[in-house]
């Protein structure tokens, strides 16, 4: 029988609890919640890259002012504060595959890498070093003990903060020593509660942008990074004409429209990069519509393991972007494969992009956690090229 708020059977005085703080209203709360509960809160924040570029930039996270913000929090509330020097983790295990799977063509999420290395593994380890019992963070997430003993995860109660997308990575020994115990709270009342706590950061602004890429502009930071990543190429239309040309498919994303660089008449989309001979294939919006997705890297919190899926599959819901609801879907092995089939399709479809599972579209449902898109099968920009290659046989 639980004595205390995050599942464990002793005192909250006799819990240690690690609290990653990012320097934000959420992890703030996290920590002064449960400091005012009497656990033995330590709260810990990354610095992650350079702070001297991000002190004053709003929107920023794991940086000098918020790096500031979190240590007046922890001395207002009387807790130990630490700060971890992680910038040479952070480069090697974020950045600079965010860099490379950007070249290679895709689009990357760095920060669903960020949660399943930097955080949800250095950090853990650090905090079950100090002898921590949990690691406590301010996402927006429900953990639940299940039946085997294992925690399980399942959508928040503000579905307008839910981060299921981002965690779905999270495997089952982390998920076990992590708590999130905001999931059952509104974002609203959070900042009622920070402002009730007389915190300085109870208005502060949530985080926007990707820390390390400020305003959204990937191709400036990719082209900071790898100044060689710009290779010029040929922009070609899914019929295979040769449209133009480009300055290196770093400038493009799949399902992009604006800003090609092309014009037919028609409207114009971003259907292929091909990172190998620097093509940007562009086509009708009815070129990117696809059904089935190949997946890689496949993290399995559902019942059993991911082998007894099998080739007969199993239904679910997916998502393939953060900002769109579950949709119905089908996984199954294929040679080994996980495949995704969508029972409605879905265009603009990306590799390096995420597929997150969940049992039911409730929501409130369970995460049963999800993969890295390898490739997405697009039947119109395949017909087209082998009615060109047949045309050519002739």
């Amino acid at each position: 029988m639980a004595l205390n708020s995050l599942g464990f059977d002793k005192s909250p005085e006799d819990t240690r609890v690690v609290v990653a703080m990012s320097g934000g209203v959420d992890s703030s709360v996290v920590a002064c919640m449960l400091k005012e509960q009497g656990y033995d809160v330590v709260g810990m924040t990354l610095q992650l890259y350079d702070h001297g570029e991000a002190v004053h930039r709003k929107g920023a996270c794991c940086a000098g002012q918020d790096i500031h913000d979190a240590r007046r929090v922890s001395e207002q509330m009387g807790f130990p504060h630490y700060v971890l020097d992680y910038e040479e983790r952070f480069r090697k295990q974020v950045i600079d595959p965010f860099a490379n799977s950007y070249i290679e063509g895709e689009t990357p999420i760095p920060c669903v890498s960020c949660n399943q290395t930097v955080k949800f593994s250095d950090l853990l380890t650090t905090a079950r070093e100090l002898g921590a019992d949990c690691l406590a963070t301010g996402h927006y997430i429900v953990s639940r003990e299940g039946e085997d003993g294992h925690r399980q995860l399942y959508r928040p109660a503000d579905g307008d903060k839910d981060q299921s997308y981002f965690l779905f990575a999270t495997t089952q020994d982390q998920l076990d020593f992590l708590r999130f115990p905001l999931g059952e709270v509104p974002k609203s009342e959070t900042r009622q509660m920070a402002e009730d706590m007389g915190l300085s950061v109870a208005t502060k602004s949530d985080s926007q942008d990707i820390c390390f890429v400020p305003k959204g502009k990937y191709a400036d930071i990719i082209s900071k990074l790898k100044p060689s990543a710009g290779e010029p190429g040929d922009i070609v239309h899914v019929d295979g004409r040769v449209l133009g040309r480009h300055e290196g498919i770093i400038h493009y994303t799949i399902g992009q429209r604006r800003g090609i660089g092309v014009a037919t008449g028609d409207p114009l989309y971003v259907v292929d990069l091909d990172s190998s001979s620097a093509t940007v294939t562009v086509g009708p919006k009815e070129a990117l519509a696809t059904r089935r997705i190949h997946l890689r890297d496949v993290n399995w919190l559902g019942d059993g393991d991911l082998e007894s899926v099998g080739d007969a599959g199993i239904d679910m819901f997916v998502r393939v972007r953060s900002t769109r609801p579950p949709r119905p879907a089908r996984l199954a092995l294929e040679n080994g494969v996980p495949v995704i089939t969508l029972a409605d399709g879905e265009d603009g479809i990306a590799p390096g992009q995420a597929c997150v599972f969940y049992a039911s579209d409730d929501p409130r449902t369970r995460v049963l956690g999800g993969g890295w898109i390898k490739s997405a099968e697009k039947p119109y920009a395949t017909a087209e090229r082998q009615a060109l290659a047949s045309a050519a046989a002739g």
